[in-house]
This record gives C-alpha cells, sequence and structure tokens, in this order.
C-alpha cells in the first residue's frame, strides 16, 4: 500500500515512505531531493555518504541529528547539513511522523532506496545484502541507530 501524503509513487521500507521529488537524471547528475515521512522513534543506523553533502529540510515532527558525536534536535522549517564524508544519523523524537526533504549534492543515492524498497531487506538480519547495496551508491554503515534513551534525554 502506498502512503497516501507522498502519493502513488512513494515506496515503502521498514516503515519509511520515501518519493523521489527531483532524480538525479533531471539535474545532470547534480543533485537529488527526496521527501520522506519516517514513524516516531525511527532512524538508520550510523553511516557516511562519502560522495555528496546531505541536507535535511524538516516540514513536520522532531529529529535528533547525530553528527560526528555532537546532537541537535532540528523541526518544522529548520535545516540540517551533514558534509561528505561525516558520519552521521538521526532519530525521529516527536510523537508524530517526520516529513523531510533530503537534497544529496551530487545526486545519485535516490536509486538506494527503491532498492531496499523493492528487496525489503530487514535491519540486522540483512546487513550483508544492505552493505553490498550500500557500496554501490558510495555508503558505509559505521554503527547501530541512536539509542532511544540517549536520544530522549538530549531534548
Amino acid at each position: 500500500m502506498k502512503h497516501t501524503i507522498l502519493g502513488p509513487d512513494a515506496v515503502e521500507w521498514l516503515g519509511v515512505y520515501y518519493r523521489t521529488i527531483l532524480a538525479t537524471t533531471d539535474t545532470g547528475g547534480g543533485m537529488s531531493i527526496t521527501e520522506s515521512v519516517s514513524p516516531p522513534r525511527s532512524g538508520p543506523p550510523r553511516h557516511i555518504h562519502h560522495d555528496a553533502d546531505e541536507t535535511f529540510v524538516l516540514l513536520s515532527g522532531d529529529l535528533d541529528f547525530w553528527l560526528d558525536g555532537h546532537r541537535i534536535t532540528r523541526g518544522p522549517s529548520q535545516t540540517f547539513f551533514v558534509p561528505r564524508g561525516k558520519e552521521h544519523t538521526f532519530r525521529v523524537v516527536s510523537d508524530v511522523p517526520a516529513r523531510h526533504l533530503t537534497i544529496l549534492t551530487p545526486g545519485g543515492f535516490e536509486g538506494f532506496f527503491a532498492e531496499m524498497a523493492a528487496g525489503q531487506c530487514r535491519i540486522p538480519e540483512d546487513m550483508a545484502v544492505i552493505e553490498e547495496i550500500a557500496a554501490r551508491y558510495q555508503l558505509t554503515f559505521t554503527g547501530p541507530p541512536l539509542d532511544p534513551c540517549l536520544a530522549e534525554a538530549s531534548r
């Protein structure tokens, strides 16, 4: 079932819905923009994008970001920038889903979400497959998701 907020082109992986709103092919490789809706308390494992800067634009909900050991919470109408090569992650800390735009420069990463949705890979059970696919997108996983207790304590 597709997410009604994001429309019929959305894909779902691990409860998060993704919709590419500007594909790499539309920008000559310069950037991609993906819209996401993540449920409360969700978030990816720590990771590094080796070839792309990542900018988050929060539309609803609150995200607790972790970047190279530093934490900061952002909410609606706020942004967060992650330079390429920097270890980072985030966790939804609001009681409502977080909706945000993810802008990657240069583009190309939106294909990762499509592959994960198609394969419905699970974390941690399928990490070997996830890491193999991630390597094609210049992504390395470096650690676990944020501890929910620590995320709540940092607010």
